[in-house]
């Protein structure tokens, strides 16, 4: 537009400054000096505009407005200069001709990617044009005409082909971007719920946290897990866990749908909610509670109604985080610390979790350069007949005396050395020395060993296992390997493998904590199992607990059609002991018969024959 207003005004100049000897005064000086405005205004408008990226309607707005000052300012000049043909000779005469063909030609090119108006400017100027001078009857003038009408229908021509690929590529560029969009979406969104997937929900935690930061707010959020889900796929195929997760999100998103609160999935059974500009007061955790509650009602599928629960950690920005990583980090460890004590709930990062991941880092870095052979110990607790009244055989039970940190509670460093995948590491020493103290019990007492889902997930891992075993001289049946359901989340197939090896070289395998997984059924049907043992939680104040009792009395009956013994762990009191014996327990153990023994104590404990649970023995 303004090498346009340009062309017009300095040809305007010319032609005036031609005619000012013969023209009036208003003809060469006035009227060129208005359009000199008008258009400068225009080129004005133009420049303040520039960078302004206008929206649909405002550009079609603009558009028209072009079209029709193209046909006023097409109109004005063309008139002007008729105006200006009585004065003058031939050659100021011609210099109108030429004034008003090459005008045109040059507007038509700026005018190039607005048709229309080009169009309107072509016919307006060259159409007066050329009727004009072959009126004249003048022979030059007339062959001036023809020549004009064929340049300017070539000009035309050209302006139509080219306006056609100036819209092509448009429509491509348009196309490009639908498209690029789309992809954009797509690449956010996660396909199976239609919730923003996990790249969609760090870019914007990102930004809320970049916005918390410069506003000084408050900015919370939570990581969701799903409790029994894996289940739902063993049981009813992973098409009905899909129908579920849509489900989950379908709740989630209609009754926690607001503007502040962005949720979204971050893949399997995972989801995550970001809270911005929360207030002081704002109770994070009810509503996290309230979710875990919604989730707890039962979802109804076609294949059947599913009962599942959720854990969420949730973690609040500025209180103990000063990053967005760091403020996720800590939002996945109140989730898993929440998994640990109070699955089902919500769970908010504190400073007592921020004492606690500086004392595991110690744990796990102390761990990495511990001489384990050295600081571990094996101490045994007693597994009794309660129907022979006699010991039947020890689980082993880790200790670590660290020459660091002293003492340290297995409760503390084994799901450390998990967490760290250096259980394996643990394992061998721990196995070695349970094996060496068992050698030396009586023939028919056997002995129990836990092993983590880590010394399952390998060929390898479990060759070394079974290495241990045979190069030991302890005789391999008379040895039970515990598992937990965990075992058989990550890698099935590998689990089952190396269980079937066990078994093979005469291992007995015991599914340990029976009851507070999710896939106990499933775990019995498909493993080659010879024992499970109820977990103690389920024993604790049984005898004023009927939904315990209840639990402990189908789990009996259970593990007798299914040809399999059962351990009731954790028996403490002999009110508990009379209702477990009353259920038809056998195997029992617990600190009413005996706290962890050391090697040394065992033949002790033996020989006392104080296995019939009327004696509590003191700490070994």
């Amino acid at each position: 537009m303004p090498i346009m207003y340009f062309i017009l005004i300095s040809s305007t100049w010319a032609l005036a400054a031609t005619h000012m000897p013969v023209a009036p005064a208003w003809l060469t000086l006035a009227i060129p000096t208005v359009f000199t405005v008008i258009s400068a205004a225009r080129v004005v408008f133009w420049w303040k505009s520039r960078k302004e990226i206008p929206t649909a309607a405002y550009a079609l707005t603009a558009l028209k407005r072009t079209q029709r000052l193209s046909i006023g300012i097409a109109s004005a000049f063309t008139l002007w200069s008729f105006l200006l043909y009585p004065y003058g000779d031939a050659y100021q005469q011609s210099h109108i001709a030429f004034y008003m063909a090459i005008t045109v030609i040059s507007c038509i090119f700026c005018l190039m990617h607005v048709r229309s108006a080009a169009f309107f400017v072509a016919v307006i100027v060259n159409g007066t044009f050329i009727v004009f001078f072959t009126a004249t009857g003048h022979a030059t003038f007339i062959a001036i005409a023809i020549n004009i009408l064929l340049v300017s229908f070539g000009m035309l021509a050209v302006l139509v082909v080219n306006y056609r690929n100036f819209e092509r590529m448009i429509s491509a560029q348009q196309q490009t971007q639908a498209l690029s969009n789309e992809n954009l979406r797509l690449a956010n969104i996660d396909s199976l719920t239609g919730l923003p997937n996990r790249r969609a929900f760090f870019n914007h935690l990102g930004e809320a946290f970049q916005t918390a930061t410069d506003n000084s707010a408050r900015l919370a959020i939570g990581v969701i897990d799903l409790d029994g889900f894996k289940p739902v796929n063993d049981l009813y195929g992973h098409s009905s866990g899909d129908r579920l997760l849509v489900e989950v999100s379908n709740r989630l998103r209609r009754e926690f749908s607001s503007d502040d609160l962005f949720l979204s999935r971050l893949g399997g059974d995972e989801f995550a909610f970001v809270i911005s500009d929360i207030a002081i007061d704002r109770d994070v955790v009810g509503e996290g509670n309230r979710m875990c509650a919604l989730l707890r009602s039962p979802f109804h599928l076609p294949e059947a109604t599913i009962m599942i629960s959720g854990s969420i950690g949730i973690a609040v920005f500025p209180d103990l985080a000063s990053t967005s990583e760091e403020l996720f980090d800590r939002a996945d460890y109140a989730l898993y610390h929440g998994k640990r004590q109070k699955r089902g709930n919500s769970t908010l990062f504190t400073a007592r979790h921020v004492a606690e991941i500086h004392r595991d880092a110690r744990i796990e870095q102390t761990l990495k350069q511990a001489n384990l052979a050295e600081e571990l110990s094996v101490v045994f607790q007693p597994i009794v007949d309660v129907l022979r009244q006699q010991t039947t055989g020890f689980e082993a039970l880790a200790r670590w005396n660290s020459k660091v940190l002293g003492t340290v509670s297995p409760a503390q460093f084994i799901p450390i050395a998990e967490r760290a995948g250096i259980i394996g590491s643990l394992t061998r020493p721990l196995l070695k020395k349970a094996l060496r103290a068992a050698s030396k019990w009586p023939g028919d007492l056997r002995l129990s060993f836990n092993l983590s889902a880590q010394d399952l997930n390998s060929p390898e891992a479990v060759t070394g296992i079974i290495a241990i075993i045979e190069t030991s001289g302890f005789d391999a049946a008379r040895l039970d390997l515990e598992i937990t359901e965990t075992a058989f989340i990550h890698d099935t197939s590998q689990a089952r493998r190396s269980v079937e090896m066990l078994r093979q070289i005469g291992c007995g395998i015991s599914l340990d904590d029976f009851g507070t997984g999710y896939s106990s059924l499933t775990s019995l049907h498909s493993l080659p199992l010879t024992k499970i043992k109820i977990d103690h939680s389920f024993v604790h104040d049984i005898q004023d607990n009927p939904a315990s009792e209840k639990i402990v009395r189908s789990v009996l009956t259970l593990s007798r059609e299914m040809g399999l013994d059962a351990i009731v762990e954790g028996v403490e009191c002999a009110e508990e002991m009379a209702v477990i014996r009353h259920l038809g327990a056998r195997f029992v153990q617990g600190y009413l018969f005996s706290k962890p023994l050391e090697e040394a104590a065992i033949p002790g404990f033996l020989a006392s024959g104080r296995d019939d649970g009327t004696l509590l023995t003191q700490t070994a």
